[in-house]
């Protein structure tokens, strides 16, 4: 191949690489917002799954200070991360409790977050789960096994068990999937202990 042919072989390359990667700009500019709406439904669809007797939330502003920070890593979420805070409120406007999202990176597959809403009493309502991308047929069971028995807790700390849960601080571990369950238990006991020591 001449030196005449590798140059206009480069430019046929460079041309096409610049034209795909227009479309591909193209393509993101007029989708992301959809994405964002739609990521921003899902999680309000969440918000109202975890204290389905607010009418509204409010961001909570300046939460997780680097002092509240370094207490929860202490006290060992180091792995969990406090996304967001909201206000569940009333119709009344009184505050009704919290949503937490959350996210851990101690699921099998990488991170998991989900939302957990905790009423101004300690109980824990529930979580709704927004990403996960753990094994199929093991941790991908958590939204049947797992999600369900988080509802109406009210324990300061939750734990897990292989052999059946005999108290209400305690969660059945998926079959086979330890480290999935760990990671739920562990992210939904920060929010716990950050609603006990920093909210209440």
């Amino acid at each position: 191949m001449s030196i005449k042919e590798s140059i206009k072989n480069a430019a046929i390359l460079l041309a096409i690489t610049v034209i795909a990667g227009l479309i591909l700009g193209l393509i993101y500019e007029n989708t992301k917002g959809i994405i964002a709406e739609r990521e921003e439904a899902d999680k309000k669809n969440a918000y109202y799954e975890v204290f389905n007797g607010a009418s509204d939330f409010k961001p909570v502003d300046g939460f997780m200070t680097d002092a509240e920070r370094a207490e929860l890593y202490a006290a060992g979420y180091d792995k969990v991360n406090i996304d967001e805070l909201m206000q569940a409120v009333g119709s009344d406007g009184s505050i009704l409790g919290y949503v937490f999202t959350v996210t851990t990176s101690e699921g099998y597959g990488g991170d998991i977050t989900f939302t957990a809403g905790i009423s101004s009493d300690g109980t824990l309502n529930g979580i709704s789960i927004l990403t996960i991308n753990e094994t199929a047929g093991l941790g991908m069971n958590a939204e049947k096994v797992l999600k369900p028995q988080f509802a109406g807790k009210q324990a300061q700390k939750l734990t897990y068990t292989k052999t059946g849960a005999q108290s209400d601080n305690e969660i059945d571990a998926i079959s086979g999937a330890t480290i999935t369950t760990n990671a739920f238990v562990n992210a939904v006991n920060c929010c716990l202990q950050y609603h006990a020591d920093m909210l209440n």
